[in-house]
């Protein structure tokens, strides 16, 4: 004759390691929400536009700056002479 087990469910192993994934990530997406709700993000300053232009600025004379070296460095590899800019004429 067969037994059968009459125990609960939450007494068998395997339906802890089934149910226990699921569960532990929506705990996690709840600890998430309390801390997205919790700590706020700081607001973006209202200037964050020209102080972003200001940047490209800097770096495009920083490169202007370079633009010899590079082309002295263009024409020791490749040994054709770099061609001379039509505005500085």
């Amino acid at each position: 004759m067969e037994t059968i087990d009459t125990r609960p469910w939450w007494h068998f192993g395997y339906a802890w390691m089934i149910v226990g994934g699921p569960l532990l990530v929506v705990i996690a997406s709840f600890i998430t929400l309390y801390i997205a709700i919790s700590r706020p993000d700081p607001v973006i300053d209202d200037d964050y536009y020209r102080k972003g232009i200001e940047i490209n600025k800097t770096l495009n004379e920083q490169r202007d700056a370079l633009a010899p070296a590079g082309q002295a460095r263009n024409h020791a590899a490749t040994g054709i002479k770099p061609m001379q800019d039509r505005s500085s004429r």
